[in-house]
């Protein structure tokens, strides 16, 4: 609401850049380790939603290889290229 859309980014560079400068390291690392505190049930939630997908993506990479693993078993095994083989 402060700035024009289109603008933001550049406002929010300018905001971060200004705390920075005017806060000491400690009082910028303790505001961090509440922030962290408040918001730790809101970071669990989201790494179980990841989790889940990361789970689903192992599955499927696991189904893949399998399938790829059956399917060239009993195949002779060459290092040449294929356009080399006979």
């Amino acid at each position: 609401k402060v700035t024009k859309p289109g603008q933001r980014s550049s406002f929010i560079d300018q905001a971060v850049r200004h705390f920075a400068a005017n806060r000491n390291a400690a009082a910028v690392r303790t505001q961090l380790e509440r922030a962290a505190i408040r918001d730790q049930d809101l970071d669990r939630e989201v790494a179980a939603d990841w989790f889940a997908v990361d789970q689903e993506t192992w599955q499927q990479l696991k189904k893949l290889e399998a399938g790829k693993q059956h399917s060239t078993q009993g195949a002779e095994k060459s290092s040449l290229p294929r356009s080399i083989r006979r």
